[in-house]
């Protein structure tokens, strides 16, 4: 599998007096798009769980003579995302990309504040961070929302996004969960860009990366056919998987690169067509309005 590696198309560009935010940047997928954008001269602020892990990216871009600065949140938590939203008012008067990288993927079910823990994590936080930086005018005029999906998005069912479906863990399925969260990402994206015409709303799939921090809560099984996988020598592993870098490429591209779409779903780069679910309007909307409801 050959895929660009994350700054690939967009070397030209320069960041420098542009603030970024990466969530979920202390690993993996993340920590690679904070790099890249450091390397074009963004500022970053990074987000992560473990303040350590934060610190030690922190160093990193400190090293790459960016600016940057490392806040601590747990998306388990109800009031973090907007906890989190305050702090980087609080740092920045304007703030020119948020990516939306932070996610889970957890086997065991889990309820967090009353909601499906993957589907609190994976959506109900970069929502409630995206929302709460625009309603207290953080973004500067023409920012960009990059929110990252994955292309397991269409395995999810679309009834399953209701209330009575989220706020309960009978019959649970990790990947069920994890891919409702995915739909539910491209969903959000869609809407975010019919309601706030000064951004640009976008989202993407990464690819599998073994490398990542995702399945830090998988089941055993899981994280054991990862590391496998991870342990494959370099020229097969690249044809059945990516490494960290590569597949922060797109959402690199989508940070800084050159585009007139938004609210569209991305793939290695270029805008793809998602699940006919993903496209549904009145599902965006109607998911839209049950997210305000569940973080009233």
């Amino acid at each position: 599998m050959t895929r660009p590696e994350a700054i690939a198309g967009v070397e030209h560009v320069d960041l420098t007096g542009r603030t970024v935010l990466v969530t979920g940047a202390t690993s993996g997928v993340g920590r690679e798009t904070a790099l890249a954008l450091a390397r074009l001269g963004a500022r970053v602020l990074v987000h992560g769980r473990d303040r350590m892990a934060g610190r030690a990216v922190a160093t990193e871009l400190d090293d790459l003579g960016a600016d940057s600065v490392f806040f601590r949140a747990d998306f388990a938590n109800t009031e973090s995302p907007v906890d989190l939203a305050d702090a980087v008012a609080e740092h920045t008067d304007e703030l020119d990309v948020l990516v939306n990288n932070a996610g889970a993927y957890v086997d065991d079910p889990t309820l967090a504040d009353g909601v499906e823990l993957t589907f609190r994590v994976n959506h109900l936080a970069p929502f409630a961070l995206t929302r709460t930086l625009s309603d207290a005018g953080t973004f500067a005029g023409d920012a960009r929302v990059v929110t990252v999906s994955s292309a397991v998005h269409p395995r999810a069912d679309a009834s399953d996004l209701t209330r009575e479906a989220v706020t309960s863990v009978d019959d649970y399925d990790g990947l069920q969960a994890y891919a409702r969260s995915k739909l539910a990402n491209v969903l959000f994206t869609r809407e975010l860009a019919r309601r706030e015409s000064d951004l640009l709303a976008n989202c993407c799939h990464p690819g599998l990366v073994p490398g990542s921090g995702l399945w830090r809560d998988a089941s055993f099984p899981i994280r054991a056919g990862v590391r496998l996988l991870a342990a494959l020598p370099d020229p097969l592993l690249e044809r059945v998987a990516d490494s960290s870098r590569s597949a922060a490429a797109t959402s690199v591209f989508l940070a800084a690169g050159e585009y007139d779409e938004s609210g569209a779903y991305f793939s290695d780069c270029e805008p793809t067509t998602p699940s006919p679910a993903a496209r549904d309007d009145e599902l965006a909307r109607r998911l839209w309005k049950l997210t305000e409801d569940l973080l009233e």
